[in-house]
């Protein structure tokens, strides 16, 4: 099935309200089967709105519509579809009796306005919206499906959910299946991985399996998709692929779900081996105990840390060579070293992590320029420091040196003596 969704408003094409439905969406309908090609943006004008939809409608088995279903003046998407299919407005009595019901549950005063979303071209099935006052709309027009959705992010999540998924498992009975796995990687290059980890995979992707690298901040996502007419057979499809990844890449991969994070990964880690930490931040501003303590429970491993930006923060409250900052700089192996034991030490814990560098735009030397950043790791095994050179940008830095530092703890609690990047341990 060939889709093509279309989101409709002006503040889409403005930078005021960031486009996620139509990602959310792609996403939705690939794990659906549905194989869409074309996303459009497009402003509040009734040619615009009318023109698009009818290319569409030509060139697709499904289109899909968000936006312009609200109350005010700039809402024309409704008014426009029923031009489009010269048909008349009609008001569905279920959805005006809901609307009513909602707005005196709430004490609202009901207007014109409100009962204006009641109505609907008459050409339409209605898709009830109980996340919301705007219903959904299901049209079958010139053999191509069209799906009208508010623009409101829940309720579009909840009728794609709720409606339209079984709208297409009812009228596209082979529509056939998807299987995506995710496995995250993290310390590794896309390239690396692709040319001298993994290597030529083609003779394990066809037109039924297909692999995405999607890299980003030090990390990257495999994607692994299968198809096939039936859910077990999209599944098997892709077990040779994923089975030879893990072989060839089994020690940089971290989580197989999208949404497992690498912090997670070395929560769970540190649970499991009785474990704990603190941190001892720099240049990261205290983001590396921020990603950990994201995570519900860390309090069963995460001790605290110390944000110490200033160098008088690092003597008093790390223990850090007044010397040593003024002969190396807190940009420096042995100024890592002394903030990664000293606060393990004062907090602790079992492990130790620390960051300084030149975060940027400024503050760079010839010798030490913007994107140095020197990372200390301690436990009663190691103690060792690693320099990276990264990038000129100030929050670049900070994401990527947090995503470095947790890799290499989960590599060091794993005994995976590698490390990120090819990064050498500097030793205490």
């Amino acid at each position: 099935m060939r889709a093509q969704i279309i989101s409709i408003g002006n503040e889409l094409l403005i930078g005021d309200t960031v486009n996620t439905n139509a990602s959310w969406m792609g996403q939705f309908l690939n794990e659906l089967g549905v194989d869409v090609q074309r996303v459009h943006t497009i402003s509040d004008d009734k040619q615009i709105i009318s023109n698009t939809i009818r290319q569409c409608l030509q060139e697709s088995d499904l289109v899909i519509t968000t936006g312009g279903l609200g109350p005010t003046h700039d809402d024309i998407t409704k008014t426009t579809i029923a031009e489009l299919f010269g048909v008349e407005m009609r008001q569905d009595e279920e959805v005006l009796i809901y609307i009513k019901e909602l707005f005196a549950s709430r004490n609202i005063p009901f207007s014109a306005s409100n009962a204006w979303q009641a109505m609907v071209p008459e050409n339409c099935e209605v898709l009830f919206n109980k996340a919301g006052t705007a219903p959904g709309m299901w049209f079958h027009e010139q053999d191509c499906f069209l799906a009208v959705l508010p623009g409101v992010p829940y309720e579009m999540k909840y009728l794609m959910k709720r409606r339209v998924a079984s709208k297409l498992r009812e009228h596209a009975k082979d529509i056939g299946y998807i299987h995506t796995k995710y496995l995250k990687t993290a310390g590794i290059g896309e390239s690396t991985l692709s040319d001298q980890i993994l290597g030529d995979l083609s003779e394990y992707l066809n037109d039924q399996v297909s692999l995405a690298f999607l890299p980003s901040f030090g990390q990257v996502t495999l994607r692994i998709t299968g198809k096939g007419v039936s859910k077990e057979e999209a599944v098997s499809n892709t077990e040779a692929l994923i089975a030879l990844i893990r072989e060839k890449a089994g020690k940089y991969i971290y989580g197989d779900d999208k949404e497992h994070s690498l912090s997670e990964r070395v929560g769970e880690i540190l649970m499991d081996q009785k474990k704990t930490i603190s941190t001892a931040e720099s240049c990261t501003g205290g983001l590396i105990a921020s990603t950990i303590t994201d995570i519900a429970g860390s309090s069963a491993y995460m001790l605290g840390g110390v944000v110490s930006y200033a160098n008088e923060v690092k003597v008093q409250e790390l223990g850090v060579s007044e010397n040593d900052l003024e002969e190396d700089g807190a940009v420096s192996k042995k100024v890592a070293l002394q903030m990664a034991r000293g606060v393990a030490e004062k907090l602790g814990s079992d492990i130790g992590i620390s960051t300084t560098g030149i975060a940027g735009p400024g503050g760079g030397t010839p010798e030490k320029p913007v994107g140095t950043v020197w990372i200390g790791f301690y436990s009663k095994e190691q103690h060792f420091a690693v320099k990276a050179l990264l990038t000129k940008d100030r929050l670049v830095n900070k994401q990527r040196t947090t995503i470095m530092a947790l890799e290499i703890i989960r590599r060091m609690l794993l005994g995976i003596d590698e490390l990120p990047y090819a990064l050498t341990k500097e030793m205490a």
